[in-house]
């Protein structure tokens, strides 16, 4: 799992909009600020087309094994792409745990069945990349906030595991809050070292919901990710959404 990030703060219009069909936004959304980045899932040949190529793109750039990304119909994966207009800016994939474990489990098997054993309902998140070119923590963090919004409020989970590179350890922990699980192992998947991290997803929705309660306060002003959190009233229609996309 892997990204760049910058500590640039351009204006962006950042809409959770998980659309099955562009044209269902207006014309006032598309044009504000001059870019609108949409959350949307990557259920499309073509919409997984562009997530594969941008993942492997910044994946070979770091010297990293290239990566397939899951079944098109397999149930316990979705990913999700941000895109400005039909360019994809960033993409990342939920896992869910289930009968077939966690990719997790291939490098850390021992600290996942803890996890397990104490009653926590898992997933994983994995396939992280950021386009270089965007320079936004603004598109990383709208991903993640549709990713854990989908896991905690849609699926129940209580704990998000994630593999990452040891050099990026203390931007998940400062940034987002996350804590070590193991040191370092190789990840063979990637054929390049990962540390494993988690996440107490009840954690975090109390992290967001504090700095949505004080927005324009000094607290709203600490240095993290979910200082770029979707607001209250944003939230209440991207559950809707997610629901009802989880329906069908």
């Amino acid at each position: 799992m892997n990204a760049t990030f910058d500590s640039s703060n351009e204006p962006m219009s950042l809409r959770s909009m998980l659309l099955e069909d562009v044209a269902q936004l207006s014309t006032s959304d598309a044009e504000v600020d001059g870019r609108l980045i949409t959350i949307r899932a990557a259920d499309t040949e073509g919409h997984r087309s562009s997530a594969h190529i941008l993942l492997n793109r910044m994946y070979a750039g770091r010297g990293y094994s290239s990566v397939a990304m899951p079944d098109a119909e397999d149930g316990n994966r979705l990913t999700l792409i941000g895109q400005d207009h039909d360019v994809t800016l960033g993409t990342i994939t939920i896992g869910f745990d289930g009968s077939g474990g966690l990719l997790a489990d291939e490098c850390f098997h021992d600290c996942v069945s803890t996890l397990r054993s104490e009653g926590l309902v898992l997933c994983e998140f994995v396939k992280l990349a950021i386009d270089d070119n965007t320079h936004s923590k603004r598109v990383l963090a709208s991903l993640f906030h549709t990713a854990f919004i989908y896991a905690h409020e849609i699926r129940g989970c209580d704990r998000i595991v994630i593999e990452v590179n040891p050099r990026h350890v203390r931007f998940y922990r400062t940034m987002l809050g996350f804590s070590v699980l193991a040191g370092e192992r190789l990840n063979c998947r990637v054929n390049a070292p990962a540390v494993l991290l988690a996440l107490d997803l009840a954690d975090a929705a109390a992290r967001i919901g504090h700095v949505n309660a004080t927005k324009n306060s000094h607290a709203a002003a600490e240095r993290s990710m979910y200082r770029y959190a979707f607001s209250s009233d944003e939230l209440s229609g991207i559950v809707s959404r997610l629901k009802r996309r989880d329906e069908r």
